[in-house]
């Protein structure tokens, strides 16, 4: 539904930050499904852990976070530009099922709970092989910058 040059244009993460490789589908306003391949090149790996490669757990927050902000822009029906920042306003329930290696694909479903006085509410579960990685409920919001 949304490939890399579609991501890009919507995120202003760049690597080694950005954390979506593509989106599977998208309802409108209501949830995403979108994918992260992991591989050894992943700049984190070497410190984390030298001996057994794994995928910090705050980069699975970030990687649904990111998932969030495409679902939210999609909803409002904007594209940010470069004065537009999309930031964590909170994490909740954060729980770690499994570890993720190198070689492991990321399914990120995101559901949006609900978007009051411009803080939005997510539930986000990431899997590996149908299996959970971790899930958490998030809390986002849009902000300008001067």
């Amino acid at each position: 539904m949304m490939d890399i040059h579609d991501i890009l244009k919507k995120l202003p993460h760049r690597y080694p930050f950005l954390l979506v490789d593509r989106v599977l589908s998208m309802e409108k306003g209501k949830s995403i499904q979108a994918l992260k391949n992991v591989t050894i090149n992943e700049p984190f790996f070497t410190g984390h852990f030298p001996h057994r490669p794994v995928m910090p757990g705050v980069l699975m927050l970030e990687a649904l976070a990111q998932a969030a902000a495409l679902l939210s822009f999609d909803a409002m029906g904007v594209t940010p530009d470069d004065k537009t920042v999309y930031y964590f306003a909170g994490i909740d329930a954060a729980r770690f099922k499994r570890p993720v290696e190198p070689g492991d694909q990321l399914i990120m479903d995101v559901e949006l709970l609900r978007a009051k006085s411009g803080i939005f509410k997510f539930k986000g579960v990431v899997r590996v092989d149908g299996n959970i990685a971790c899930e958490a409920e998030l809390m986002c919001t849009m902000r300008t910058v001067p």
